[in-house]
């Protein structure tokens, strides 16, 4: 395929480890995942947890989750995704503190259990507090993170995929960060679609790639864009840009067609509280 021989794992490590080439896409700081990244995923379970790996002392575990967390910190680009596999074990410490709630003789020695259990007929008072303290905090928190917070995207896609139904998009433009929206996965029609490029070999030549230069400088794209490309039906941008391009959308025959909620608050870029559709307004009359 590469038209000489190719070893992909070699690649990955050259790539991410030696060269730091996935600096490329952002970094954080060393402590990252120690205290932000993990400890979200982990979230209420916490306290549970920190209290398993005390009293469980399975130090084999414990050591697996400190090196993996340890070892992907010293990569400068961090997400979420890369140490997803290790969240089980931290989840089951949590159960195992759970359990020594409900019934101390997990942590007891063996021939203290059956006179225990004989005993133990109903949930404790902590064990039902513990129970309600995590359902309180993650049912609110799993229903806001999938269901509102950032549902910009997909809530475009939508709308484009009916437009694009009824014959009213021949072609659109993404004016935002790379691999924003679902894409073709979600519009499931033949049209051109453009976003802005990030390749990384770009930046390795002392060139911004177009997403960078868009995010400089919106207007002084947009106006290059314009005297380089033809115009497309549609234009889709975060609202931190479109108050920027507003003038200049309308200057090129552009107007507001529809407006998505995204996000009460910012993550890793500017507040992008909302997702914006712009069309040509020959298109809009069709």
């Amino acid at each position: 395929m590469y038209g000489t021989w190719v070893l992909v794992p070699l690649n990955f490590l050259k790539f991410n480890f030696l060269s730091s080439g996935g600096d490329y896409y952002g970094t954080h700081k060393w402590h990252w995942y120690f205290t932000q990244g993990f400890t979200v995923m982990v979230f209420s379970h916490i306290p549970f947890c920190i209290a398993g790996i005390i009293y469980s002392k399975q130090w084999k575990f414990t050591g697996l989750l400190a090196w993996v967390l340890g070892f992907y910190s010293i990569l400068g680009h961090k997400e979420f995704r890369f140490v997803l596999p290790v969240l089980p074990i931290a989840l089951i410490f949590s159960g195992y503190s759970l359990a020594m709630i409900e019934d101390p003789s997990v942590s007891s020695p063996p021939h203290k259990e059956k006179e225990f259990s004989k005993k133990h007929n109903k949930y404790p008072p902590k064990m039902t507090a513990a129970i309600l303290f995590l359902l309180a905090t993650n049912i609110p928190m799993a229903l806001y993170m999938s269901l509102v917070h950032q549902r910009g995207p997909e809530d475009v896609m939508n709308h484009l995929a009916k437009e694009a139904f009824q014959g009213k998009v021949k072609s659109i433009l993404f004016l935002t960060p790379c691999h924003a929206t679902p894409y073709y996965s979600m519009l499931h029609r033949n049209l051109p679609m453009q976003f802005l490029d990030c390749t990384p070999s770009s930046e390795e030549k002392g060139v911004l790639d177009e997403s960078d230069r868009f995010m400089t400088d919106p207007v002084s794209f947009m106006s290059k864009f314009a005297n380089n490309s033809s115009f497309p039906s549609h234009i889709v941008l975060f609202e931190s840009e479109e108050q920027k391009l507003r003038s200049s959308l309308i200057s090129f025959d552009y107007r507001e067609e529809k407006r998505f909620f995204n996000a009460h608050f910012k993550v890793d870029r500017d507040l992008q509280a909302s997702v914006v559709v712009y069309v040509r307004i020959i298109y809009s009359l069709i």
